[in-house]
């Protein structure tokens, strides 16, 4: 990697590589590039603080505490970058734009069995699936007998439940579990059974709750903040490129969207 030099000063080949590996990449190299990148975006702001001659005591943060250098940054971000706030308008312009993100989650409450075994385990888990199918085939026969066979089958403690697990939103199961519970009608039990890494379910729907659109004035403060933050964000690239073209910068080509400091 070239020296790289922002306004006359040089950034050692020992700091980008410690600062690499603070960067996903796909590569060796292409970690470098970002994290001296990254440095040299630290450096143009440091700089200006120090043209400043600004001050700032590090804050405690997220149960961490801002470094020395993390301060000065943040203060000269606070005294020269300034963000337009969202307007009215705006964000309820955002909201019905994007009325799927401004909804309630929807609500399922399952039922299974359980028969647990380890995918590792090659002969167990085609046991616990042969034990789901005949089950299975047990409840298409009768399916009142599904709470007897998960009170005295099922390896989850939803068993004293009779195998009924509440109110469950996406995300909260694993996604093959998901896939077949969003798949059911209320009332229906799955033909198949549904094979997790915690083994193998007989699965039941047993209601279903669509989710709302919310009104936005539940979502408003929550739609602003999001906007200010892009705002900010975007006004930052901006400084940051402002500072960019008014510095000598040697070794790197300066990209400030790739920074960690603005995206």
């Amino acid at each position: 990697m070239p020296d790289i030099r922002v306004n006359g000063v040089a950034i050692a080949e020992a700091e980008i590589a410690r600062e690499a590996q603070h960067h996903e990449a796909t590569s060796a190299k292409a970690a470098l590039a970002e994290a001296a990148r990254a440095l040299t975006v630290r450096a143009l702001l440091l700089q200006r603080a120090a043209e400043l001659g600004l001050v700032a005591a590090p804050l405690s943060q997220d149960g961490g505490r801002e470094t020395e250098e993390e301060a000065l940054i943040r203060a000269v971000l606070e005294a020269e970058v300034r963000a337009p706030v969202a307007t009215e308008a705006e964000c309820r312009r955002h909201y019905e734009t994007h009325p799927r993100r401004f909804r309630s989650p929807d609500l399922f409450e399952p039922a299974h069995i359980l028969f647990s075994a380890a995918r590792t385990e090659a002969a167990a888990y085609a046991a616990a699936l042969a034990r789901a199918e005949v089950a299975i085939a047990a409840v298409q026969a009768d399916p009142r007998c599904f709470e007897t066979l998960a009170r005295t089958q099922s390896d989850c403690p939803s068993r004293e439940q009779g195998g009924r697990l509440g109110a469950v939103t996406r995300g909260e199961t694993t996604p093959e579990f998901e896939t077949f519970l969003a798949a059911l009608e209320p009332g229906q039990l799955c033909p198949v059974a549904v094979q997790t890494r915690y083994g193998v379910h007989v699965l039941r729907l047993d209601r279903r709750a669509e989710g709302r659109e919310l009104p936005f004035e539940m979502v408003r403060r929550r739609i602003a903040g999001f906007l200010q933050e892009v705002s900010w964000r975007r006004a930052v690239a901006q400084y940051i490129a402002l500072l960019a073209g008014q510095a000598s910068i040697e070794g790197v080509e300066l990209r400030t969207s790739a920074s960690p400091l603005v995206q």
